[in-house]
């Protein structure tokens, strides 16, 4: 099952809505995926800062005093938003990779849910609605983002296994279906030098566009590619810093749709996510075709 929601905003009046109608559009899709839900929010650029996302099951303890640990260790200023049992970490930009070290060696078991400029992933077990509500994505604001309901079929039901999936700066891929050459494809990334957490094969595809685009391919190609080189059966809904794409598998046997008007572009799992949305009784409404990669831009 699983259930897949997206938003892009063209119009910036709505950015201060984004998590709210993103929010509505996660919890009509609880029945695909009660599970575990996740959602990844597209926020406001700050010149020279990126951010790292953790997560941590002792969250009490284990951010207590960390942005001051974590500044020691790098040698810079980092600031520190909780929120539950994430917290958003906030540095230079050349600092995220010698941070990422520094947490892997901090007690606490704090992992990283993403890494980015603006990009932020909130994830956990849990129905969606209880999910959105603990991390407050309602109040969230952005130019875009997308979410997830997981029916967990291939692995255990886990924060780390919950989607979206960020494997390069301000990239992440939802996906509902099944790959059948991901433990294959797993170890030529992972040799490639593309870095991979869990056993998901939704990782898996994220990690090779991360790949692709790392190559010089536009999201867009990207996308094109994985239709060659990713077997099984998939809908993949996929965010960087300034677009937004979706593609299916050639024979598209999960169910998708799609909404544009002036002011947006959404894609629901199904119709039913979309109905909320501000003058979708004016939108173009369409099945995305199989085997054709959809994309915008800001």
């Amino acid at each position: 099952m699983c259930g897949i929601v997206g938003l892009f905003l063209k119009d910036k009046s709505l950015e201060p809505q984004l998590g709210d109608m993103l929010t509505d559009m996660l919890i009509t899709m609880t029945d695909r995926g009660p599970d575990s839900a996740g959602i990844a929010i597209y926020g406001a650029d700050k010149d020279g800062t990126a951010k790292l996302t953790v997560q941590s099951d002792n969250a009490e303890t284990a951010f207590d005093g960390l942005a001051e640990r974590l500044g020691a260790d790098i040698g810079a200023t980092v600031s520190i938003r909780v929120k539950d049992t994430h917290a958003v970490l906030e540095m230079p930009e050349d600092k995220i990779k010698d941070a990422r070290a520094a947490l892997a060696n901090m007690a606490g078991n704090i992992r990283v849910m993403s890494t980015g400029e603006i990009l932020e992933i909130y994830k956990e077990v849990g129905l969606p609605k209880d999910v959105a509500e603990r991390f407050e994505v309602s109040k969230m604001s952005g130019s875009h983002g997308i979410g997830h309901t997981r029916m967990a079929t291939e692995s255990a039901v886990t924060t780390m296994g919950a989607h979206p999936f960020n494997t390069g700066a301000d990239q992440c891929l939802v996906h509902n279906g099944s790959l059948s050459n991901h433990n294959s494809l797993r170890r030529k990334l992972t040799r490639e030098g593309v870095h991979i957490e869990t056993k998901n094969d939704s990782e898996v595809a994220a990690a090779y566009l991360t790949w692709r685009m790392q190559n010089g391919a536009t999201l867009g190609e990207a996308l094109e590619s994985s239709l060659d080189d990713l077997d099984g059966f998939f809908t993949f809904v996929v965010g960087t810093k300034d677009g937004f794409g979706v593609v299916r598998d050639p024979i598209a046997c999960k169910p998708a749709v799609m909404a544009e008007t002036d002011a947006y572009v959404a894609f629901g799992s199904e119709y039913r996510a979309l109905v909320n949305l501000p003058g979708i009784e004016d939108a173009r409404v369409w099945e995305p075709e199989p085997a054709t990669v959809y994309f915008w831009n800001h």
